[in-house]
């Protein structure tokens, strides 16, 4: 497996990859060809995919302000899960964050994603009960679940 910083042109291969998995949520304008192009200069650092083969096996994007890390659509494909894919990028991830100062990181899964919630509590990602998550959109925007 080959992990790297995944660049722009990795887009098309990326977005399929999260339209074939179930429980994710995205939007036509932030998880656009534009929004990540946006999303990948603020982050340059911290997303990366793996790759088995030559075929794309997995996505992750992180990112983060300055203070706080935050993980946006970790996916991999089907046919590659519970090969450590995902704890591989992952540490890639978590390491690029560290490297920056960053301590503390975030990340949101749907309730109904049961596997996903299981890796992440697997990973040592607790369950916040004392949070209310709430975001306000500041432009139209269409959503698109898997």
């Amino acid at each position: 497996m080959t992990i790297r910083s995944m660049i722009l042109d990795d887009y098309d291969r990326v977005y399929a990859l999260w339209m074939s998995c179930k429980n994710m949520g995205f939007n036509d304008v932030d998880d656009s060809r534009d929004g990540i192009a946006r999303y990948l200069r603020r982050n340059p650092s911290t997303c990366f995919i793996a790759e088995l083969d030559g075929v794309l096996a997995g996505v992750i994007l992180s990112g983060h302000d300055g203070r706080r890390g935050f993980i946006h659509h970790m996916a991999v494909a089907e046919a590659f899960r519970r090969r450590g894919v995902a704890t591989a990028l992952l540490g890639r991830a978590l390491d690029a964050l560290k490297d920056e100062g960053i301590t503390k990181v975030a990340l949101l899964v749907f309730r109904t994603n049961e596997a996903g919630n299981a890796f992440w509590e697997k990973m040592g990602f607790a369950v916040r009960e004392d949070l209310n998550y709430r975001n306000r959109a500041l432009a139209k925007l269409t959503r698109i679940d898997t």
